[in-house]
């Protein structure tokens, strides 16, 4: 594919300093996964993403540049109006900037089990999708197999919603534009017959205003509502609920236990030969209100470790 170039309707430039100790490689790492690159591409520090903004093709670009970010967003429409602010706030939104890291790096820097690693990863944040819809679809897709196989799903997933934007990228879906989608051709992108029903329905009860993601995110609604209304849903269960409101709200309290990368990870750090979801449960309560950043901080700590 060949690089996108920027298009007539966007806007100018902006330039967001970053926190002291900002990691933009787990960014541009977490962004980067499928190297096939149909939907989002990372080369070097600039990551380029193409979205549906507004019912509309768009494609962010974030640039790191040593303690700053460069971004814009390009859109298709050159009637449709960006505004500056809700631009800023959709970035820091991604990066992770709001999360509350500096009180589970205090709380737990002496930790018997944890304080090396911590310290270790000092400044780790969990990179955001760009809205609650794509961080429930992902979460939806990736249920029950390997990080490869969920990746490949979600990449044929964005090609059959067949969302383009004029760089030759293809855009992660709508609810309006996955409602349009067909069972057959979800099964085509890989999904069992229970995903697929279960992500068009998201889609319809998204679309009725019986599942207001966004409006959630914006007016901060509690995990707790979010949470008791995703449970409601057939094919979503606690992984499922704590994954996306991690991913898509920023909530850091999420109990990932029945996550496997998370099992083997807290099976590393305590010598253990085996353990199972409610065991994984009881040892993560003591780290609320931070579990589901403890996740992250073990998902690194995990992908770095030997063997």
């Amino acid at each position: 594919m060949s690089s996108p170039t920027l298009q007539l309707h966007s806007l100018p430039l902006q330039r967001l300093p970053l926190p002291n100790g900002f990691r933009p490689q787990d960014f541009l790492t977490f962004h980067g996964r499928d190297k096939l690159a149909v939907s989002e591409s990372v080369t070097g520090n600039t990551l380029q993403k193409a979205i549906v903004w507004r019912d509309r093709p768009a494609l962010l670009t974030l640039a790191f540049d040593l303690n700053l970010v460069k971004y814009h967003l390009a859109l298709d429409d050159p009637l449709l109006h960006i505004g500056a602010e809700e631009t800023l706030q959709l970035v820091q939104h991604i990066l992770g900037l709001t999360q509350a890291i500096a009180g589970f790096e205090q709380a737990f820097a002496t930790h018997p089990l944890l304080s090396a690693m911590i310290a270790e990863q000092a400044g780790l944040r969990v990179p955001v999708s760009v809205s609650p819809f794509e961080a429930l679809t992902w979460a939806i897709i990736g249920q029950q197999v390997s990080l490869s196989a969920a990746i490949a799903m979600r990449r044929k997933f964005i090609q059959q919603a067949n969302i383009r934007h004029s760089s030759g990228f293809y855009c992660y879906p709508s609810p309006a534009q996955v409602s349009q989608m067909s069972v057959e051709s979800l099964r085509l992108a890989g999904l069992s017959q229970s995903k697929a029903n279960t992500l068009l329905k998201v889609s319809e009860l998204m679309l009725s205003g019986h599942l207001p993601l966004d409006d959630w995110l914006h007016h901060q609604a509690s995990p707790e509502l979010i949470a008791n209304s995703l449970a409601a849903i057939k094919g979503i269960g606690p992984w499922t609920i704590s994954y996306a409101l991690l991913r898509g709200y920023g909530w850091l309290d999420g109990s990932l236990h029945g996550d496997a990368a998370v099992r083997r990870a807290i099976r590393g750090l305590m010598a253990l030969e085996q353990l199972n979801d409610k065991e994984a449960e009881q040892w993560l309560k003591p780290f609320s209100p931070w579990r589901a950043l403890l996740a992250a901080h073990l998902w690194a700590w995990q992908s770095r470790s030997p063997g």
